[in-house]
């Protein structure tokens, strides 16, 4: 603990801020003794640094956009765009290495760099504010199409650099301060500050490595803009500005890599992630008389019927229906429905996917009569969405009555059928059920009912043959 405190202090920001400032100091001495910002020209290492920089940034853009997809988390989604973005374009950058692509860079590669971290400035500010309750889903549907319009932009401005059209044919534009560069330069320094100190406000509410790494890179990235205005080309500050990118992105792979790998970017989670409230449907399923069947059999054969049956009953769960496991352990099996809040119809979802689960396994069981049945039970109703653990085991879960009581219910539930609780079926006004009766259920004070689901919606009655109306 007191080396946590340690990593943590007051006194450890500071030198944070220190080390940040000592760029700025070194580009300002440049600056002021031209003699010193001496000129070096070689382009492998132009190259290599900028396409080693960019692939680090990709790197953490796959991984975050994976987290925020599978969390719903719009925070890292726009994190990872920020990512996205400085790596597109500076992908782009290094072929504007003379003699990669073509013998003479445009303009269209020139100014990559700065409307990529440009752009990823703009993402860094959304990612900054701490958005809760119904604005968590509209935020990442925004996301995902901003995601689609930053790929189209990538790639428009590729195509346009490669075949030289206009306006990004020019071989003209130096790399020096100009009205392009500075008009970049100044909103994207502001914006990158402004996202530093919000997160600075974050990191005092919940210190974090991560966090910090982050502040870091956000502000090296913001200094890599001013010197790219000050430098000259090819000269040390020009190779300045390309080293506090390397930096910024080493910075948060670091984190990354100190982090446990479960739940890596959690830190950077929204409060309503880590822990707030959702109106959600639970699924568990478990295998009836998997106990006395493990008993008569060797482990190999317990495990390769539980994966036949895993086979065939999770991907309807998941794939067709929205589902997402929660956990598996042993022969139980519990996945939630709108545990990011975007499924609104999750009881449909969940009851659709309960019955086929059950088909599915009814396909095996026929062709191995002597292997236990999945019995499923599930409940609707509101649950706490929590990280739960620290470092070494952390998991992303849902806790609260409602998960017991789906647990107690599929506990009861007849072998082979789908058991659903009241609040389920309340949700379901059009869907065939049987009454199991009243069941006391283990911690409810008083008894539940409970309703074995037949089917979602009524078969449709026949119509009748038509009569001879003649007389």
């Amino acid at each position: 603990m007191a080396k946590r405190r340690f990593i943590y202090s007051p006194a450890m920001l500071v030198a944070t801020a220190v080390a940040l400032l000592v760029p700025l100091a070194g580009l300002a001495l440049l600056i002021r003794r031209p003699q010193l910002d001496v000129h070096w020209e070689h382009h492998p290492s132009h190259f290599w640094l900028v396409l080693i920089t960019a692939a680090l940034s990709a790197v953490l853009a796959y991984s975050t956009g994976a987290a925020a997809l599978q969390r719903g988390d719009p925070r890292v989604l726009f994190v990872a765009l920020a990512f996205l973005s400085a790596s597109g374009f500076l992908a782009l950058h290094a072929l504007a290495t003379p003699g990669v692509l073509l013998d003479t860079p445009n303009v269209g590669f020139v100014l990559a760099t700065p409307v990529g971290i440009t752009i990823g400035s703009i993402f860094a500010l959304l990612s900054s504010p701490n958005l809760t309750g119904p604005r968590l889903p509209r935020a990442m549907r925004w996301g995902r199409l901003l995601r689609t319009g930053l790929f189209v932009l990538m790639a428009l401005w590729a195509v346009a650099s490669v075949t030289r059209l206009p306006p990004l044919h020019s071989t003209t534009v130096p790399e020096s301060a100009d009205g392009i560069l500075t008009a970049l330069a100044v909103p994207s320094v502001l914006l990158y500050a402004v996202t530093a100190a919000r997160y600075l406000r974050l990191w005092w509410l919940r210190p974090s490595l991560m966090l910090l790494s982050m502040i870091a890179a956000f502000v090296l990235l913001g200094e890599a803009m001013v010197a790219l205005v000050f430098s000259r080309n090819w000269a040390l500050s020009w190779w300045e500005w390309h080293v506090l990118l390397l930096l910024a992105f080493i910075l948060v792979v670091a984190g990354v890599r100190i982090q446990w790998h479960e739940e890596r970017f959690s830190d950077l989670y929204l409060a309503d992630t880590v822990s707030g409230r959702r109106e959600l449907s639970v699924l568990f399923a478990d295998l009836q008389g998997f106990t006395t069947f493990s008993e008569n059999h060797e482990p190999g054969e317990v495990t390769a019927m539980l994966n036949t049956y895993f086979e065939v009953a999770v991907p309807p769960v998941v794939r067709r229906h929205g589902g997402e496991v929660d956990r598996i352990i042993g022969d139980a099996l519990m996945v939630t429905f709108n545990k990011r809040g975007d499924q609104p119809d999750h009881a449909a979802r969940a009851a659709a996917a309960g019955l086929a689960l059950q088909e599915a396994a009814a396909v095996v069981r026929a062709a191995h009569p002597d292997w236990p049945q999945f019995r499923v039970g599930i409940n609707s109703g509101v649950a706490s969405v929590s990280l739960l653990g620290t470092e070494g085991g952390r998991t992303h879960t849902v806790i609260g009555d409602t998960v017991n009581v789906a647990s107690r219910i599929e506990g009861q539930a007849p072998g082979g059928g789908v058991a659903i609780g009241p609040g389920t079926k309340a949700l379901l006004p059009e869907a065939v059920t049987e009454s199991i009766g009243l069941l006391d259920l283990k911690g409810k004070a008083e008894p539940l009912q409970v309703h074995r689901l037949i089917s979602l919606r009524p078969t449709p009655t026949p119509n009748p043959p038509p009569t001879d109306t003649l007389t």
